[in-house]
């Protein structure tokens, strides 16, 4: 890969820390980046390029003079625009916390700022990261750097298009209800969905809520690994957060993963794109060459839908209810129909989802005690329109609502396992495609491991954005919004 910005976050980080590359230079190929291509994705929508200048010289100074040199050490990364970074906006993408700056850092951009990383910014959003379509009306619509007409998904979206065009070396995301993993498989990179705990949640408004957890975007595997080593850890100020620290995240992923069991799990019962079912299919074969002793079979998810609902609903409802009753028309419809639904969730729903949630867990631990791994595919559409807020019908059936059709992802996240998005490969039209790897709680190394292994097999990483075109696009005045 001739592109240095393109190149993968693990290389530039040995080339930072052998001093062949100074963090410097690499802030300001990632800058320049950002110039030529944002004017059209709209993904890094908030800068900080003078302290971000001042960071990188510092740190070419600490290594000068022998200082300490973290995991991420010179790596320009941006936060999602849901987490705070001291003395940057916090939007959240809604008008009413436009202007809102962070006065700390959250846990996970100090653990990042610690491990040398040097900040440029804050990546897009849909409102309250409410959706897998990345639009606000703060910042506009981001747009898929392999074809800017379509979504980049979301709620990570910004991170992802930043990443998969080399304006950022890493970027973090959180997802609910597939937040890393959409955006992830639409933009051609990868995204875990780390089991709940291994990265802290802090500061949390409601620390006992495990379906929406923080985690790592990269290029690669080996990337991500890289960002989860550096985020990953105990903290008591999250519940959940008691698995220990990972060292082998910091080593190479290889592993011989012949005769491991694992399972090929199909629709979940759920309507798809055929074209999506053809690329799934399609993979088989790369995931058989592993090697692997692979069986059709997944696990019983009937009444997750029903518990994601609820718990969601209700979790909106209680975080973020009162500041958008109170904004009124402020506020888009999606999320005011979000929380006037999580406002009229009973405590015996709640009470119920848990029970139901309980024994899709005992289920879901019996599947994973046969298989080690499960092979789903991530969305259940291709990227779409980027003028639409949401996929109205599948093959022909309609969609309820802008949910529905995430199905395929956020039936995974109320199991409480670690799952990654990986790229698949391409459909005729060339756009992206992933797959979806699931992991036994907890295993979230094994899952970066498998993904490793596939993009050996797939080389979808080989086929990045067609950047001339982005730049042709950009000079012609394409709008941000």
């Amino acid at each position: 890969m001739n592109d240095l910005c393109l190149r993968p976050a693990c290389e530039l980080a040995a080339l930072l820390r052998s001093r062949q590359l100074s963090a410097r230079e690499l802030l300001e190929a990632s800058l320049a980046r950002i110039d030529e291509l944002d004017p059209v994705l709209n993904a890094v929508v908030v800068r900080d390029d003078e302290r971000a200048r001042q960071r990188a010289a510092e740190l070419d100074e600490a290594l000068v003079h022998g200082g300490p040199v973290g995991p991420l050490h010179g790596l320009p990364t941006a936060h999602k625009d849901l987490l705070d970074a001291a003395g940057l906006p916090t939007s959240y993408g809604s008008r009413i916390f436009a202007g809102n700056v962070a006065r700390r850092d959250s846990l996970l951009a100090a653990r990042v700022r610690a491990a040398g990383a040097v900040r440029l910014g804050k990546t897009n959003v849909p409102e309250f990261g409410a959706g897998s379509q990345t639009h606000n009306p703060v910042f506009g619509t981001t747009r898929n750097p392999y074809d800017p007409s379509r979504t980049p998904g979301g709620s990570s979206g910004g991170a992802a298009a930043a990443l998969a065009t080399g304006m950022v070396a890493v970027a973090d995301g959180s997802d609910m209800g597939g937040s890393l993993r959409n955006p992830a498989s639409f933009c051609n990179i990868v995204g875990l969905r780390p089991t709940p705990g291994r990265v802290p949640n802090v500061p949390a408004a409601d620390a006992w809520y495990d379906l929406s957890v923080l985690g790592p975007l990269g290029r690669r595997a080996a990337d991500v690994a890289l960002l989860l080593a550096a985020i990953a850890g105990p903290d008591a100020r999250d519940p959940y957060a008691g698995w220990p620290a990972e060292p082998r995240l910091l080593e190479p992923l290889d592993r011989d993963l012949r005769g491991v069991r694992a399972a090929w799990g199909g629709s979940l019962g759920l309507p798809f794109s055929s074209a999506v079912l053809e690329a799934h299919e399609r993979a088989r074969a790369g995931v058989a060459s592993l090697g692997l002793h692979l069986t059709p079979a997944e696990p019983d998810v009937r009444g997750a839908d029903e518990v994601f609902r609820t718990l969601r609903g209700w979790h909106l409802a209680a975080t973020i209810g009162d500041a958008v009753e109170r904004a009124g028309d402020d506020v888009g419809p999606m999320v005011r129909e979000n929380v006037a639904y999580g406002r009229t969730v009973t405590a015996a729903q709640v009470a119920r989802a848990q029970q139901r949630r309980t024994a899709l867990l005992t289920a879901a631990t019996a599947f994973f005690d046969e298989v080690e791994f499960l092979f789903l595919p991530v969305s259940q559409v291709l990227p779409f329109d980027a003028a639409e807020p949401w996929v109205r019908e599948i093959e022909g059936e309609p969609m309820p609502d802008y949910l529905a059709w995430m199905r395929s992802a956020y039936l995974v996240s109320v199991l409480r396992v670690p799952a990654a998005s990986v790229p698949a490969g391409f459909t005729p039209e060339g756009l992206p495609v992933g797959l979806q790897v699931v992991g036994r709680p907890g295993d979230d190394l094994g899952v970066l491991q498998v993904a490793h292994a596939l993009e050996q097999v797939f080389r979808a990483h080989e086929r990045p954005p067609d950047l001339d075109a982005l730049r042709r696009a950009a000079s012609t005045g394409a709008a941000r919004r």
